[in-house]
C-alpha cells in the first residue's frame, strides 16, 4: 500500500454528529475536499488513504476493534486475563447492551470509511478529463465503491437495518443529519451494485508492487460471492466463487505457513488483506501483541485475548494438522534469555512476528479479509445446499484439507453431515480472520445459542445474532430505533 503524503482536513457530518477526519503525513498543508480533488496524484492518495481506514493504529477496524467488538462473543475467543476493559468482558461473557463503546466504535468507524468513499466517488467523478486519465479514474471510483460494500456488509451483519448514505453529507439540515434505517434487502441491494461494479477493476496481477494490497476484480467477486452466501443465494455464491476458482488465478499457497510468511504477503492466496508494516512507524498488527504472553522476557504481549477454555477449538484438530503449530502455541522461547517457557494452555500465534524487535504490536503480518482457501470453501458450501455433497463439493473442501495434512472427506457424507463438515473446516482454517461470529449467526439463533451454551458461554440468547444500536446514536438521532430484538422487555 502506498504510503499517503498529503493531509485532508473533512468537516465530516457524520449521521448523528460532526467530527473532523484527518489523514496526517503532511501537516504543513491543509485542503478541504472542494479543493484536494486537483490532479490524478490527488485522487490516488484520497482513495489510498481510505484503505487506512481499515487498519489504522490503535482500536481500529482491522487493528483489534473487530476482535474484541465481535469475535469474544463467540465460543472460540475468551477475555484474556490481561483484558481488563468492563465493555469487552461484557462482550465475552455476552452481558454487553446498548452503551458498550465497543458497538459504538465499530458503528462510527464504519460510518467514517464509508463517508470517505462516498467523498471519493463523488468528487473523482467530477474531475475532467484534463485532470485525471479515465482509466484511473474509473479504477479509483471501482476501489471506493469495493470499500464502501465491505464496511456495510459488515454493519448490515452486526446491526441488521442501518442508515444507507451512498453520498457525502455537506449540510447541517435535519433531513441530511437525521438519517432512517433502511431495510437489510437495500442495504444488500446496495452493497451487491457496488461489488459488482468494482468486479470490473484489474486483475491483482496487473498491479506493479507498489499497489499491492488495493481492491481487485477478483477481491470484489470473492466478497460479491460471500455475500450471495450469507443471504443464502446458493446459485450465484457457486457462479461467483467458481469464476474466481477458474478466472482469477489465485492457488493454495503449497504450505499453510506460508500464508503468514512476510516475505510472501499479497502473494497468490490473499485475495484482499488488511496491510501492516512492522517497525514501522506504529503501523503495526496489534492482534500479535494482545495474543502473546505478558510473562515472558523479550515477548511484551498483553495477553489479552485468549482461546476459550471450555469451546473446544485447539482439541478439534489433529495432531497432525499442519495448521495447528501455525495458528496456536504451547510454549515460547524468550528472545531476552533464551530460555523456553511453556505456556498454561495453548494461545494464538498466527500473527506473532519474529522479525519484530519489541513491542509485538509492531507485528508485520497482514491480517487476510478474504483469501482462496475460503473461497473454495464457499464453494464447497453452496455447491452442497444446491445438489448435496457432490465431487465438486467435496475436491474443493479437500484441497483446503490436503494441504492442512488432513484426510479427506469422502463420498459417504450427505448433505447435513457435509454442511457442518464444512463450518467446521472455515472454524480450523480462518481462526482469528475475524469469521467465526458471522458463521455461527448466519446459521440462526439455535445454532449459535447451542454452540455458545456448549462452551460454557449460559448467557447467550437470540438477541445477540445482531448487536444493539448503539445508545449514543439513538440519543443523537430522533430518527433511529433499537433493533426489535434489544427493546426492553
Amino acid at each position: 500500500m502506498k504510503k499517503i503524503h498529503f493531509h485532508l482536513t473533512v468537516v465530516l457530518i457524520l449521521l448523528t454528529g460532526i467530527s473532523c477526519s484527518k489523514l496526517t503525513e503532511n501537516p504543513e498543508s491543509a485542503l478541504v475536499s472542494e479543493q484536494f480533488y486537483l490532479n490524478q496524484g490527488q485522487a490516488v492518495a484520497a482513495v489510498t488513504g481510505t484503505y487506512r481506514k481499515l487498519y489504522e493504529t490503535g482500536q481500529s477496524l482491522y487493528n483489534s476493534l473487530f476482535q474484541i467488538g465481535v469475535e469474544m462473543a463467540t465460543d472460540d475467543y475468551e477475555a484474556g486475563p490481561r483484558a481488563r476493559n468492563a465493555h469487552v468482558r461484557a462482550l465475552s461473557n455476552l452481558t454487553h447492551d446498548a452503551s458498550n463503546d465497543r458497538m459504538e466504535q465499530l458503528w462510527k468507524q464504519s460510518y467514517d470509511a464509508i463517508n470517505a468513499s462516498n467523498l471519493n466517488i463523488v468528487n473523482i467523478e467530477g474531475m475532467t478529463q484534463n485532470q485525471i486519465e479515465a482509466t484511473v479514474q474509473q479504477r479509483l471510483i471501482n476501489e471506493a465503491k469495493f470499500l464502501r460494500a465491505l464496511h456495510y456488509f459488515n454493519l448490515v451483519r452486526w446491526f441488521g437495518p442501518v442508515p444507507l448514505v451512498v453520498r457525502p453529507i455537506e449540510t447541517l439540515s435535519t433531513q441530511e443529519l437525521y438519517v432512517t434505517k433502511a431495510s437489510e434487502d437495500d442495504v444488500y441491494a446496495q452493497i451487491i451494485n457496488d461489488l459488482k461494479a468494482a468486479s470490473s477493476l484489474p486483475n491483482y496481477k496487473n498491479y506493479s508492487d507498489a499497489d499491492k494490497g488495493r481492491a481487485t476484480s477478483g477481491a470484489a467477486r470473492s466478497l460479491l460471492a460471500k455475500v450471495y452466501l450469507t443471504r443464502a443465494d446458493w446459485t450465484n455464491a457457486k457462479l461467483l466463487a467458481k469464476e474466481v476458482i477458474d478466472k482469477e488465478s489465485y492457488a493454495l499457497f503449497p504450505n499453510f505457513a506460508d500464508v503468514f510468511d512476510i516475505e510472501k504477503k499479497n502473494g497468490v492466496e490473499h485475495i484482499f488483506s488488511a496491510q501492516f508494516k512492522g517497525n514501522s512507524g506504529y503501523q503495526g498488527n496489534s492482534l500479535a501483541s494482545r495474543s502473546a504472553p505478558a510473562d515472558i522476557p523479550g515477548i511484551n504481549g498483553d495477553y489479552a485475548d485468549a482461546l476459550h477454555a471450555e469451546g473446544g477449538l485447539y482439541k478439534s484438530f489433529v495432531a497432525t494438522d499442519k495448521r495447528l503449530p501455525i495458528t496456536f502455541t504451547t510454549g515460547m522461547t524468550s528472545p531476552a534469555d533464551g530460555k523456553y517457557y511453556a505456556l498454561a494452555k495453548p494461545q494464538f500465534n498466527k500473527y506473532y512476528d519474529e522479525t519484530v524487535v519489541g513491542n509485538q504490536s509492531q507485528s508485520a503480518k497482514n491480517t487476510p479479509i478474504i483469501r482462496y482457501a475460503e473461497v473454495l470453501l464457499i464453494f464447497a458450501e453452496a455447491e452442497n445446499e444446491l445438489n448435496g455433497p457432490t465431487k465438486e463439493a467435496r475436491d474443493a473442501i479437500n484441497a483446503v484439507r490436503t494441504r492442512a495434512g488432513v484426510e479427506n472427506v469422502l463420498d459417504k457424507e450427505n448433505k447435513d453431515s457435509f454442511r457442518e463438515l464444512v463450518f467446521e473446516e472455515r472454524r480450523k482454517e480462518l481462526v482469528y480472520e475475524y469469521q467465526r461470529w458471522f458463521d455461527l449467526v448466519r446459521r440462526g439463533a439455535n445454532y449459535y445459542v447451542t454452540k455458545l451454551k456448549a462452551a460454557g458461554k449460559t448467557n447467550a440468547a437470540a438477541r445477540h445474532l445482531h448487536f444493539p444500536t448503539p445508545q449514543r446514536e439513538l440519543n443523537l438521532n430522533p430518527k433511529l430505533v433499537q433493533h426489535p430484538d434489544w427493546l426492553a422487555k
